[in-house]
């Protein structure tokens, strides 16, 4: 196998993915042991207990996504067992957020399923091996990066103090949060890792893990049962394909939010061409005011999704009726194979599966993705996910994998690299490191724009007299897009966001 270009989370991720491509790992194996290694190793920003999306496209084939998302649980259960199980804990995080958490707010979890499924469909490394380096993070002992470290300043005692296992996963020694450049070490969950690396994942779902995941949240109010573990299974997806500029991108198809979200965006950029910043704000406007009012009170977000798209496809964005915590590595090798995942553990439910040292996602609790109320959803039915991993290519060979953690700001982010690379022919780099907007909505319905500091922006919002909010260069709130890329000479590029720590290498 030749080289691969890697856009991971930060060393520990990218480390994992350079020992699976010195042993001849392709794109996915790559991405995917920097994914888990990420999920071990990053305690408050994504974990193994939470959902993941793996895009893929390899050359001469079609594309697909894997879609290992969060699941409404609670087969089986009787009424009066939702609506309870959560504490709600509020937090200065992201400019103040209000969550629900404990074991009421658990979701099914999919992505080490969603992960070991591409490894066996595209992978040429064995799932042991591409496990086996995050097992080895976690006993040896792994830098703390800044993204878990400043998150874990705001909620390591408020919300994960009240599971004296989970309180252990976050903490130093002392009982500190841990710090940027501390050393932790995870053992449970290095066993843990070793025994999904011999048996499979499935030891997390119908194996002795989530048998004990079953019986520890039934114990303290929780929803997921056996029967949610047994009936879970990834599933291969069609993604949506756009045509912007030269670029066939193939983009997160519904049940996904985000996917749509960032479809429509882009096709909107793509119609006008040559698009300046009033553009991207009316485009960010129209759509993200859909997406609040009409798409996420939707019963079915898979019907939604594709009636957005149709209603666009015909009538453009006069058409469009009216009413945390993630993180992302991306991976293309000299074949030409590209792989995308983003993961996300949502906030943190601060419960682990006893023993495991596995921290469990708090996605019920997410008020964002659970527009309809909590416990609302059917189960069985898969959340709503703002995660957009998208791949593509281009006639004369070249090919791209991108994504980025950052919640609603995620297709924003996206939408504006994408635009200024396929539209505006810009690099890579240059794309990744442009100043960027996003458009949110006041709890009565007044647009504010949250902006880089840019003078071209704040001409566009002055002219549209829109409110804003300038956050200066570079923050951290917009996004933090990874990308991998081959060029169509067959060289290799990999381009991180400097508004997160990002750790890139064309590998081995």
């Amino acid at each position: 196998m030749g080289e691969v270009a890697l856009a991971a989370t930060g060393p520990v991720s990218l480390a994992a993915g350079r020992e699976v491509a010195r042993a001849g790992g392709n794109a996915v194996d790559v991405a995917v042991a920097a994914a888990l290694a990420a999920m071990a190793t990053e305690p408050g920003i994504v974990s193994l207990g939470g959902g993941a999306y793996v895009a893929v496209w390899a050359a001469g084939e079609e594309p697909e996504v894997v879609d290992g998302n969060v699941e409404m649980p609670g087969r089986g259960l009787a009424p009066e067992a939702f609506g309870g199980g959560v504490r709600e804990v509020f937090t200065e995080y992201g400019g103040g957020v209000t969550m629900h958490v404990g074991p009421g707010s658990v979701a099914t979890p999919g992505a080490a399923l969603a992960c070991e499924d591409a490894v066996t469909r595209h992978g040429v490394a064995s799932w042991a091996d591409v496990v086996a380096p995050a097992a080895r993070a976690c006993r040896d002992g792994y830098r703390v990066g800044g993204a878990a470290a400043r998150y874990l300043g705001f909620v390591a005692h408020s919300l994960f103090g009240a599971d004296p296992e989970a309180h252990t996963v976050v903490t130093g020694p002392g009982g500190a949060p841990l710090a940027v450049g501390e050393t932790a070490t995870n053992g449970p969950l290095a066993d843990l890792l070793d025994l999904v690396g011999r048996e499979g994942a499935a030891v997390l779902s119908t194996g002795e893990v989530g048998r004990a995941m079953a019986a520890d949240l039934a114990a303290r109010g929780g929803l997921v049962t056996d029967a949610d573990l047994a009936a879970y299974a990834p599933v291969v997806r069609t993604p949506l394909r756009r045509v912007v500029g030269d670029w066939d991108l193939a983009v997160n198809p519904p049940p996904s939010v985000g996917g749509p979200m960032l479809a429509v965006m882009l096709g909107e950029l793509a119609r006008v061409g040559g698009y300046d910043w009033p553009d991207v704000l009316r485009a960010q406007e129209a759509v993200l005011r859909y997406r609040l009012e009409v798409h996420d009170e939707a019963d079915d977000l898979e019907a939604a999704g594709h009636a957005l798209l149709a209603g666009i496809d015909r009538h453009g964005l006069a058409g469009l009726p009216t009413s945390a915590s993630t993180a992302h590595v991306s991976a293309v090798d000299a074949d030409g194979l590209a792989c995308a995942i983003t993961m996300s553990a949502g906030y943190g439910a601060g419960v682990t599966v006893p023993g495991t040292g596995m921290l469990l996602n708090n996605a019920l609790g997410e008020p964002e993705l659970n527009r309809l109320g909590l416990h609302a959803l059917a189960p069985g039915t898969r959340l709503a996910s703002n995660m957009a991993p998208t791949t593509g290519r281009t006639r004369d060979g070249r090919v791209i994998a991108v994504g980025s953690p950052g919640a609603d700001r995620i297709t924003t982010a996206l939408m504006q690299v994408l635009g200024q690379g396929c539209l505006h022919g810009a690099d890579l780099a240059a794309a990744i490191e442009a100043p960027r907007l996003h458009v949110r909505f006041e709890p009565d319905g007044r647009p504010v724009v949250e902006h880089e500091a840019d003078p071209g922006i704040s001409a566009a919002v002055a002219a549209a007299g829109l409110a804003a909010h300038d956050h200066g260069a570079l923050s951290m709130y917009f996004g933090g897009v990874g990308a991998a890329y081959r060029r169509e000479d067959g060289r290799l590029q990999a381009a991180g966001d400097p508004r997160r720590e990002a750790a890139v290498a064309v590998l081995p």
